[in-house]
């Protein structure tokens, strides 16, 4: 078998160092509390298919596949689950939930992971003639054998068109699912959380239109390292959004802790504490967390987040979640969990009286206003207006008819 050098250059340097961040983002949304959350999972997980297919690219344009031939195609099944996976995690970073029926979006990739079989097991010999096939069309075939029949689905020659395609229509339904996210609420045109994602579907969009572009350039796979190069470029970009709406980064003063007088053990109050001591936070910056609030709460409406909780939203206003807890209970009356419902409520509320959502399921307006549960979310809003969200939305259509027909009469 003929081999050639290691190359490497500019290129090959972009490509590796793609594959290492796409390796570390990946890791860093699947370890910790970020795994709780489905998105993250489903972007860990795309994160990592975009690195195993970059790094066979690699292993393919620096000629290192020629010592390690027992690779040769070993990422091509992921083809079909990275555009998948994108938009599982644009659906559930909106929606809070995979979409119904998630795993038949899966068949491509379990009946290619089957198929890929039919050239993994083969001799090393074929795999010598598949890999120059593709790269390295000027070297010589070698005398293989094979031990089975190669891709019994016959669709193997159209590897590039099913990916081309699979990327374009994801593409589109991960576009179409942030446009109905706005179709009923302007605000969120605006919102922080989406203008991320909009970037994603947008590079992410690009992928097919670039596919065309390459493979109408080069022969057979050659121009593959393109297609990495841009990989690499969306794997950091993608961290580069990940740092810019981290907490970590933020530029925060320094906060004076409150002197206190030493204590005499005999000075002890006898009677038990309250659960919370006024003096732990002062007026002025109980004002202060109450005004980012109130901005949080006109910007972002952070209460329609499904994985909301309270060290989340302490952490959105620079302060701890034992003093939000006791700001709310103290200035508001309630709990975390009572705000939350209290929010998640009348936007339900708002939904259920608007004409224009009035074809929404009760389910589909629970998901919308952070309730994974459609059982939460009636028991939360019995609870609050002593009416089921049925008995709301009949007897306020029964209230606007009324209203209608009276300024006509």
């Amino acid at each position: 078998m003929q081999t050639l050098p290691i190359h490497l250059d500019l290129f090959a340097l972009i490509i590796f160092l793609g594959v290492a961040q796409g390796i570390f983002l990946g890791v860093f949304f699947l370890t910790g509390e970020r795994v709780r959350s489905v998105a993250n999972q489903c972007q860990g997980w795309f994160t990592l298919a975009l690195a195993a297919v970059s790094g066979e690219i690699f292993l393919n344009y620096s000629n290192y596949t020629f010592r390690l031939l027992w690779a040769v195609d070993f990422s091509e099944p992921l083809n079909f689950i990275m555009a998948p996976l994108f938009y599982f995690f644009i659906y559930s970073r909106i929606r809070g939930r995979l979409p119904q029926r998630w795993l038949w979006h899966l068949i491509p990739f379990g009946i290619w992971l089957v198929n890929a079989v039919t050239w993994i097991y083969q001799p090393i010999a074929f795999k010598y003639n598949s890999y120059i096939n593709s790269q390295h069309p000027e070297l010589p075939f070698i005398p293989a054998g094979h031990y089975m029949e190669e891709d019994f689905t016959e669709l193997r020659h159209y590897i590039n068109e099913m990916t081309l395609l699979s990327c374009l229509i994801y593409a589109i339904l991960a576009l179409l699912v942030i446009r109905k996210a706005t179709r009923y609420d302007s605000e969120l045109k605006s919102s922080p959380k989406l203008k991320p994602l909009r970037y994603l579907s947008w590079l992410f969009a690009l992928v097919p239109i670039l596919i065309v572009i390459v493979k109408l350039q080069f022969q057979r796979d050659v121009g593959d390292y393109l297609l990495a190069t841009y990989i690499a470029a969306t794997i950091y970009a993608t961290s580069f959004l990940v740092m810019r709406g981290s907490d970590f980064f933020r530029n925060e003063s320094p906060k004076e802790l409150p002197s206190v007088p030493p204590v005499r053990e005999t000075e002890w109050p006898v009677e038990p504490k309250k659960k919370y001591e006024k003096s732990a936070l002062s007026d002025e910056v109980e004002e202060a967390v109450l005004a980012k609030l109130a901005r949080l709460l006109e910007v972002g409406k952070p209460y329609l987040e499904s994985d909301l909780s309270l060290p989340k939203l302490a952490s959105q206003l620079d302060t701890s979640p034992h003093n939000l807890s006791q700001l709310l209970n103290d200035r508001l009356g309630q709990t975390f969990f009572d705000w939350l419902a209290t929010h998640r409520i009348a936007e339900a509320r708002k939904l259920l009286n608007d004409p224009a959502t009035a074809t929404l399921k009760i389910d589909e307006i629970a998901e919308r206003v952070g309730y994974n549960s459609p059982s939460a979310f009636h028991t939360a809003f019995k609870r609050l207006t002593n009416q089921t969200p049925a008995q709301f939305r009949e007897s306020a259509g029964a209230l606007s008819a009324s209203s209608r027909s009276a300024r006509t009469s």
